[in-house]
């Protein structure tokens, strides 16, 4: 090296990092035409690692403090570079900083429905939003798995490997839950609680360590969300387990009566004719007697007996009538068919 190039290189008494830009996560300290001296000062920051490279290959990391650089203060580095006595002249080394502050306040979504199994649905597409915090943990993973030889490394950039990450442990944390998808709907915060153990371990694998997790909203799909509302209107509760299928049955039976009023020919024209009343009776408590045999239900007991007189069905006939689910064109002509029935 001749006198010139000397003269021209810099040698370096203090290394530190001041964090002038907001929201970079790893950053280089610039080397370039740069040595660092023999006892010179090493300054870390509290929320800061600051980590030596020799060619690649992690050497010594330091926490928070004001470290004094010598083969004592760097023994890998000092080993990598075979000193084997004291150095005098200065050297050469690569040095990250990299903030350990909690990034709060960081928002995640879904852009596109994620499909969980789920089992009462089998297999659902749905949409989440919430917020998140994490820090850097573990300088040596996230330089070896993440940043790299970046000159910085920022917060958007990790966060775009992160969401990632996220989606695919959200999507395996509900699929492989036990709880219901709609009991964890309703609790968002025990659907966070779900998926943050697992989230967590996730990021841990790139020196990422999660602070907070919450779920602010979740929608469904559009034809789940319908079904969901019939249900609702059924008087429903909880998922759609077994002993709540009957239920569901018989709102199914109600809800068509109204629709079928509509053809040509009312209640009588879809075959129920002066037995409307008993007919639609019959359908709704077979849907219950199901419903039972499901949830355990002796399967040998005797089945009600239907009361089949004129008085019954009058009844019948007009409790339907007073729901809504017969029209009074129908009930008129029905009722005169019975009493004429009954008259004789």
């Amino acid at each position: 090296m001749g006198i010139g190039s000397f003269i021209k290189k810099q040698f370096i008494d203090v290394l530190q990092w001041n964090e002038e830009t907001e929201g970079v996560l790893a950053w280089r300290y610039p080397m370039q035409d740069a040595e660092i001296q023999n006892g010179g000062v090493l300054v870390v920051r509290e929320s800061q690692v600051a980590v030596f490279v020799n060619e690649g290959q992690i050497a010594d990391v330091f926490g928070p403090g004001t470290h004094k650089l010598s083969t004592q203060t760097l023994p890998v580095l000092t080993n990598l570079k075979n000193w084997d006595k004291l150095f005098d002249s200065p050297f050469k080394s690569d040095v990250y900083f990299f903030s350990t502050r909690v990034q709060t306040g960081r928002k995640w979504g879904t852009q596109q429905p994620i499909t969980i199994r789920d089992k009462d649905f089998d297999m659902i597409r749905v949409r989440a939003f919430g917020m998140y915090s994490y820090r850097v943990t573990d300088a040596r993973k996230f330089f070896t798995e993440v940043s790299g030889t970046r000159e910085a490394y920022t917060r958007d950039e990790v966060e775009d490997q992160l969401r990632g990450i996220l989606m695919a442990t959200m999507a395996g944390s509900l699929g492989g839950s036990n709880i219901a998808f709609l009991d964890m709907a309703a609790n968002q915060a025990l659907m966070a609680q779900e998926v943050k153990g697992d989230l967590a371990d996730a990021f841990a694998r790139y020196g990422i360590g999660l602070d907070e997790f919450n779920v602010a909203s979740v929608s469904l799909p559009e034809e789940l969300q319908a079904a969901l509302d019939e249900r609702i209107s059924a008087g429903m509760k909880g998922g759609l387990s077994a002993d709540k299928l009957g239920g569901f049955t018989k709102y199914q039976v109600a809800s068509a009566i109204p629709l079928a009023a509509q053809n040509e020919g009312g209640i009588a024209g879809i075959g129920a004719g002066l037995g409307a009343g008993v007919t639609i009776g019959q359908a709704m408590g077979q849907a219950v007697g199901a419903s039972m045999t499901q949830v355990g239900a002796p399967t040998a007991a005797a089945p009600a007996v239907a009361d089949d007189s004129i008085e019954a069905r009058l009844g019948k006939l007009k409790a339907l009538l007073d729901k809504g689910l017969i029209s009074a064109a129908d009930y008129d002509s029905t009722k005169a068919e019975l009493l004429k029935k009954l008259i004789g």
